[in-house]
């Protein structure tokens, strides 16, 4: 009968193996719960290219939101290795707008730009307010010291989003790893071809200064670029309509300026 209880006992023991390792690294590469939270506060404009936030609708929310966090801030230092490149890709850029929004809460609706955050002495994207893999972090960790240096991917510009009329667009789904080229090609496009940040005017292209700041990203071979004019040449058809300023992105032959960048609030209700 010992026998049979231990027996019985190891049975249970082997059949909660898979729950065990389900409750330890459980984290939802689906990020079903973000993904949702998207879809009902963000909107495209008309155009696709830009997008705005409800954040009074993510305020009305912040129950679900702070479980979202939490359950980025859960996941260790270990099981992030233990990943593919696309999973902790997608979990680093959905962190970092998702506590992006948390951050721009912290003081809504009494703040015009995200900038309105910082001090003198700190900006907003050096305040330590989260935690993520194990340490207190701040957003320009997840960017600067993760995103940028780990993966050479420049179209992480396009992805991350500041909570500004300037950046690029949030968009209104998670990234997730078996997306996630095709979420970052699209919204590189999306940006680039959005003609009140990068268009040809006056026998120039003018660009956002989003590829002023980062130039060196755009400049490390990923994609074929080693120059940033690369990147206007690839996609010539979305920055011009007439052909011969699509010959002259093409031949690399026309002078870059960069726009001022609009650091007003992405406020859907504004």
């Amino acid at each position: 009968m010992t026998t049979r209880r231990h027996f019985i006992t190891l049975l249970a023991a082997a059949a909660a193996l898979p729950q065990l390792a389900h409750a330890q690294s459980g984290f939802d590469h689906g990020h079903v719960a973000w993904d949702a939270l998207l879809k009902k506060h963000v909107r495209w404009l008309p155009d696709g290219k830009q997008s705005r936030v409800s954040y009074r609708g993510f305020a009305a929310d912040r129950a679900a939101l702070k479980t979202v966090l939490d359950s980025f801030s859960a996941v260790t230092r270990a099981s992030f290795d233990g990943w593919s490149r696309p999973q902790q890709m997608a979990f680093l850029i959905n962190a970092y707008n998702a506590f992006t929004v948390e951050l721009i809460l912290t003081k809504y609706p009494d703040l015009n730009s995200i900038k309105d955050l910082g001090s003198f002495v700190q900006s907003a994207w050096k305040k330590k307010f989260f935690t993520l893999l194990g340490e207190p972090r701040h957003l320009d960790w997840i960017e600067h010291e993760q995103l940028r240096p780990r993966y050479a991917e420049p179209r992480i510009h396009a992805a991350v989003n500041c909570a500004s009329i300037g950046c690029p667009a949030l968009r209104d789904e998670a990234f997730t790893a078996p997306k996630l080229e095709a979420q970052l090609d699209d919204s590189m496009r999306r940006f680039v071809a959005d003609r009140t940040r990068n268009r040809v005017k006056g026998g120039q292209v003018e660009v956002s200064s989003i590829f002023k700041w980062f130039r060196e990203d755009f400049e490390k071979g990923h994609g074929g670029f080693r120059q940033v004019e690369d990147v206007f040449a690839k996609h010539a058809e979305l920055l011009s309509d007439a052909p011969s300023e699509q010959a002259a992105l093409r031949a690399k032959s026309l002078a870059v300026s960069h726009l001022d960048y609009d650091w007003s609030l992405n406020d859907a209700g504004r």
